[in-house]
């Protein structure tokens, strides 16, 4: 339906799970790495969620999958907050991230709202018509 790679919103998200992964691969703790694991998965879902709604040939699919964006979104901005909480990571490197995952949040629910509606139905009666004239 969309080339997810023209999309400003996949470009960030993308970029923020590369952070993202980069501060957490050097936790070799086994109690936090579980909350690490959790967020970088969470973080890198958010892209692919979005490359897979692009793939979708309806909006509503496309809109179903950009909604699971939301939702990884809102998870990786948990996990990081809880890293925080936690002391994995300092909140200087934490807070930056977190807006940064609000404003994809607000990017994607934008990209809901703007796509184009699909064409109403044709009835039999239209499509017959229109066969017709050809």
């Amino acid at each position: 339906m969309h080339d997810f790679r023209k999309l400003t919103v996949w470009t960030r998200s993308r970029a923020l799970a590369v952070e993202i992964h980069g501060l957490c691969a050097t936790e070799t703790r086994p109690d936090r790495r579980l909350v690490t694991s959790q967020l970088k998965r969470a973080a890198l879902s958010i892209s692919a969620n979005i490359a897979e709604g692009c793939g979708k040939g309806s909006r509503a699919e496309t809109i179903r999958y950009l909604e699971i964006a939301c939702g990884s979104a809102a998870e990786t901005e948990h996990h990081l907050i809880m890293a925080s909480d936690l002391a994995i990571l300092s909140p200087q490197r934490v807070d930056p991230l977190v807006a940064r995952t609000g404003e994809l949040r607000r990017m994607l629910r934008a990209l809901i709202d703007r796509l184009p509606q699909q064409p109403p139905a044709r009835s039999a009666v239209a499509m017959r018509d229109a066969d017709e004239e050809l």
